[in-house]
This record gives structure tokens, sequence and C-alpha cells, in this order.
């Protein structure tokens, strides 16, 4: 399932363009999924996950950050930051005119980082949120801490990481998840930053164990 193209356009805002996965038989909730600084929202993961929350009966959509609309390749710009967020929620209200029910919010690395800020921000925006290979620290650098905004999240967050990755150990996010009022979750994968995923090949179950931990979290019901 790779989902149709999907472009939104709106004065004022930064253009959504992604690829939305309808699924079969609709639940009503949704969720947006972006990419990390060196990637797009073409990664396998965010393919994979898309494709398993659809058959959950999740509208996904997977969407490309501002940063990345204007160039193909090449990281984020610090002060790029703000727009990218602004890019996040002008997704977020998008895929809300597809369905009823709840919009989770969902990225990997830098587009977890982004959620999360956006998220602590405006809690209303999301129901929940989940977060892959969410970069606490710069690779060496334990102590550059990327944490301020944690303890103002008022909505429930998944964690999936990876047992060596460089950007945090299970341990530091289990520190980083503390600060968090509101309920979390840790899912825990072997790999690095990229799950296992960079070409395609990681483990195949974890799609459905990411649809099925954030089910758990925030069960149907559930609004924050």
């Amino acid at each position: 399932m790779t989902g149709e193209p999907f472009e939104r356009r709106a004065s004022g805002e930064p253009d959504v363009s992604g690829f939305l996965h309808r699924p079969a038989r609709p639940s009503g909730d949704g969720i947006v999924l972006t990419h990390g600084a060196g990637g797009d929202c073409r990664m396998p993961l965010l393919v994979a996950l898309a494709g398993a929350f659809a058959g959950a009966g999740v509208t996904a959509l997977r969407c490309d950050l501002p940063f990345r609309q204007q160039r193909a390749s090449g990281p984020p710009a610090p002060q790029g930051a703000a727009r990218d967020r602004a890019g996040l929620r002008h997704a977020v209200r998008a895929l809300r005119k597809s369905g009823p029910g709840r919009v989770f919010l969902g990225g990997q690395s830098y587009g977890g980082r982004m959620a999360s800020m956006l998220v602590a921000e405006e809690p209303s925006l999301a129901a929940a949120l989940l977060l892959l290979s969410y970069p606490l620290h710069p690779p060496g650098r334990p102590d550059d801490v990327r944490a301020a905004h944690l303890p103002r999240l008022r909505v429930p967050a998944l964690f999936v990481h990876g047992d060596a990755d460089p950007f945090g150990a299970p341990a530091e996010i289990d520190e980083a998840r503390a600060l968090v009022p509101a309920p979390t979750a840790l899912v825990v994968v072997r790999g690095g930053h990229d799950l296992g995923w960079s070409r395609g090949k990681g483990d195949p179950s974890l799609p459905a164990r990411v649809v099925t931990a954030l089910r758990d979290l925030a069960p149907a019901g559930h609004r924050s």
C-alpha cells in the first residue's frame, strides 16, 4: 500500500505534501507521520507504518516537512524549525477533515522532536504522540539533552527506540520520558537510529507492534 498523493495549500501556511493511506474500514481516527533530518516521507519505515495504521482502520498521512519540500537533500536549518512545526500543524488540520475521530502525530528523529515541541505548545492539536528514534542528544554529547519541553507534554507519548542508537540509549530515553506528566511507553528494538530500516530490511513485525502499542497507550475513547 503506497498511498495516494496528497497536497494541501492555504494562505499563510506551509504547504502539505505527501501520501494519504485510506483504510478499507475507517475508525475515524488519523495519524500524521513525518521524517527525520536526512530523509523524507518515502522512507521505508514510514511507508510500512502508514500501511499498518491504515490496516488497523486509522487514516495515515505521511508528509514531507517544509524544509524537505524546499530541497531534495540536506539537513534542516535551525532557523527553519518554526516553519517545520507550522507545516506539521497544517498537516494535522488537513487530516482532521478526513474523519471525525482523533488525530495522532508521529515523527522520526528530527520530525518527532518537531512534533513533540509543537504539541507541548498546543496540547489540543493531537491526541497522542509517536516518537521514533527521538534525538535526545547529539552522538557523543550526552550532556546536550533536548528535553526542556517534555515536562509540558499533556498527551500520551509512545517512544520507539533502537538499542544501539547513538542519539540516546534506551535508559536515557526512560529518564527523559519520566519528565512527561502524561502516560508514556517505550518500545525498544534491535538497531541504531534507523531502527534497522534504512534499507527497508528492518523487523517486519515492528509496524504492527507500534500500532498495537499506540492503541494500548491511547485506547479508543481516550481524548487528552
